[in-house]
């Protein structure tokens, strides 16, 4: 199998988005169930579309201006119903200051100081405000908020093929999961191909979790609604491993069957941006915790306010099930689609099965009583 057959035979349809023909499991046909129900991605069973109109409800923030955001058309993910991602936010929002010295809300917890150093291998996102989504961006990302979260910790890399083989060695991980292509088992790769469960389970064997789609999209932006993690500037392949001009991951050929689909890089191939975070735009997609709804205005109460897990979670934790929701998350874009697709905003669904397979990877997060019993650990050793 060639990188990104998968790809490109079931590729999902982001919300509103209408690419021709294109459902979920089309291609390969594995998607237990859903192919034969029949389930367009961009429906889902009950997820309806509901007619949500972007840019409403929240606190009303401005989108800004900037970033043409033109998607990459039927042969990838939809970029959104009616060019909604033409004039993506660039972050302006709010007042226009800085959000870093507000206040919490009434009812959040105290902030909680970032250990120095953090746990290895780890950023430490203090606690804050946020601007989440955008208005003018796709309709999945609508509406922009403010939202806060207590101080978390980021992987400062993607996880590698590396670390989850050496977890898979100490049995503590799936040995199913990770790449199925040639060309995809360097050392320093981001691990791909890995399912939502094989994601979770290599976290929580470092004591560790998946990301929150909120704390990823504040450690990808941060703070002020920047649209990429160096700021707005538009995502090149100075600034991040994607499809360009020159091909797909940057034009560096895979080995093997059908070199021109490309192949990700090694980790940190390029600047960091926010809080030190290497590869939050482009190079491999990333799975987050949280369970997918077509937008935020649909998710409600549930995506909002303090620390919000998406829909279903519960205690601050995000449910495994959750009735009538199929799809989980991916974020970031990677070497195989355009930089329309490497924004901190845009929201790709996809089954946690990992059916219709699709390389995606990922990285981990902890609170900070896990990074504190991180820290306890590394000073035993």
């Amino acid at each position: 199998m060639s990188a990104g057959a998968g790809e490109r035979s079931g590729a999902e349809l982001a919300a509103g988005g209408k690419a021709p023909g294109l459902s979920a499991g089309a291609g390969d046909g594995k998607a237990p169930g859903a192919a034969s129900r029949g389930l367009s991605e961009g429906t889902g069973a009950s997820e309806s579309a509901s007619g949500l109109s972007g840019g409403t409800g929240a606190s009303g923030l401005s989108g800004g201006t900037g970033g043409s955001g033109a998607g990459s058309g039927a042969s990838g993910p939809s970029p959104g119903a009616g060019g909604a991602n033409a004039g993506l936010a660039a972050g302006t929002g709010g007042s226009g200051g800085t959000l870093a010295d507000d206040p919490p809300p009434p009812g959040a917890p105290a902030p909680i100081a970032c250990l120095d150093p953090p746990p290895p291998g780890m950023a430490c996102i203090p606690a804050g405000w946020f601007i989440r989504g955008s208005d003018t961006g796709p309709e999945h990302a609508r509406p922009q908020a403010r939202v806060w979260l207590q101080t978390y910790y980021l992987d400062l890399n993607e996880v590698t093929y590396a670390e989850y083989k050496a977890c898979v060695k100490a049995k503590g991980c799936d040995p199913k999961g990770g790449p199925a292509y040639s060309d995809f088992d360097r050392p320093k790769q981001p691990v791909n191909g890995v399912n939502w469960f094989h994601a979770e389970g290599y976290c929580k064997a470092q004591g560790k979790r998946l990301p929150s789609e909120a704390q990823w999209e504040k450690g990808a932006r941060g703070p002020d609604g920047a649209l990429h993690p160096w700021g707005d500037e538009p995502a090149t392949c100075e600034r991040a491993i994607l499809k360009d001009e020159t091909g797909r991951g940057c034009g560096v050929k895979k080995q093997g069957s059908k070199p021109d689909t490309g192949r990700p890089w090694e980790v940190g191939s390029r600047a960091p941006g926010r809080y030190g975070l290497y590869d939050m735009s482009g190079n491999s997609w990333e799975w987050v915790a949280d369970w997918f709804t077509r937008s935020y205005a649909e998710c409600g109460a549930d995506c909002e306010g303090i620390d919000p897990l998406g829909p279903c979670a519960k205690d601050g934790e995000v449910a495994r099930e959750c009735p009538g929701k199929l799809r989980k998350i991916v974020r970031g874009g990677s070497w195989y689609w355009d930089a329309s697709y490497a924004t901190g905003v845009w929201r790709r669904p996809h089954f946690p099965s990992n059916r219709p397979f699709h390389h995606f990877g990922f990285r981990c997060a902890a609170n900070a009583r896990e990074a504190e019993a991180l820290q306890r650990g590394q000073a035993a050793k």
